[in-house]
């Protein structure tokens, strides 16, 4: 690989691996240290193709999410099932890995800026501006849509398609357009924990002990033909455990505790 090799947006790749070392061996033990990472599926990861995959995911923080998805998905092309032990698995990490976020969220400090190098897909929500929901929806920028193609075509794509941090809010239905368009191979993935380990940015570590946890599963069964765009909204809904029947087997301590978290965060 040359010095200068660039991915299709521009980013020099070489430039690209030192940043990946450097926040995966400073995060490390944010997940096996100071909290404990339970893992489940990787051995999925690793039958995967090299290109367009698309993972779904229920989101908790702006940024320990994806930066927890990095550990698990490299430990595990290094060979390590189910576990981030031994850190060395980043010195040599997946490149054409992906994320999408909050064009708005990218911008807020120095350090977002330099994670967006990492492989910040940027996007406009078309609901929301400034944390505040729009009375009228903007429209979508096509050539952030086209952005996500681009990472398609070149590696795996983590999203977040509810677009909050905040549980059992609606799935945005741009994320099944891409999906029905793109004919992605779709990854569910289901967190817990993070929340209550992070900051809403997930930048700082507000808990120790916490058990987080993370379950890969197997890639949707999906007709790009035939499904509509509302059954494949119901699709990832279902995987990623967001769906409305899941309410009515969660006990409301859960929503009180849901509700003062959110409190705490946006304090």
């Amino acid at each position: 690989m040359g010095i200068f090799k660039r991915n299709p947006f521009g980013h020099i790749l070489f430039l690209k691996k030192w940043i990946i070392r450097v926040f995966g061996f400073a995060t490390h033990q944010r997940f096996r240290g100071f909290n404990d990472l339970q893992i489940e599926g990787s051995e999925i990861l690793r039958n995967l193709p090299d290109k367009n995959v698309l993972f779904i995911s229920n989101h908790q923080t702006y940024f320990a999410d994806v930066v927890a998805m990095y550990h698990v998905f490299n430990a595990s092309l290094k060979g390590r099932s189910d576990s981030i032990k031994n850190i060395m698995y980043i010195w040599k990490p997946k490149l054409n890995i992906y994320y999408v976020a909050a064009s708005e969220t990218m911008k807020k400090g120095l350090l977002p800026r330099i994670m967006a190098y990492v492989g910040a897909i940027k996007v406009d929500r078309t609901w929301r501006s400034n944390g505040k929901e729009l009375t009228e929806k903007k429209e979508v920028d096509k050539n952030q849509v086209q952005s996500i193609k681009l990472a398609l075509d070149d590696g795996w794509v983590i999203t977040f398609p509810q677009g909050t941090t905040k549980s059992f809010k609606p799935i945005r239905k741009g994320t099944a357009y891409i999906i029905k368009n793109y004919k992605p191979i779709v990854v569910p993935i289901v967190i817990e924990g993070f929340r209550r380990s992070f900051d809403k940015k997930g930048l700082h570590l507000k808990k120790k002990g916490i058990l987080q946890s993370m379950v890969i599963k197997k890639p949707l069964d999906i007709d790009y033909e035939k499904d509509s765009i509302e059954s494949i909204v119901e699709k990832v809904e279902m995987a990623i455990e967001q769906h409305p029947s899941f309410l009515k087997v969660i006990p409301q301590e859960f929503f009180e505790q849901e509700k003062e978290l959110n409190k705490q965060r946006e304090f």
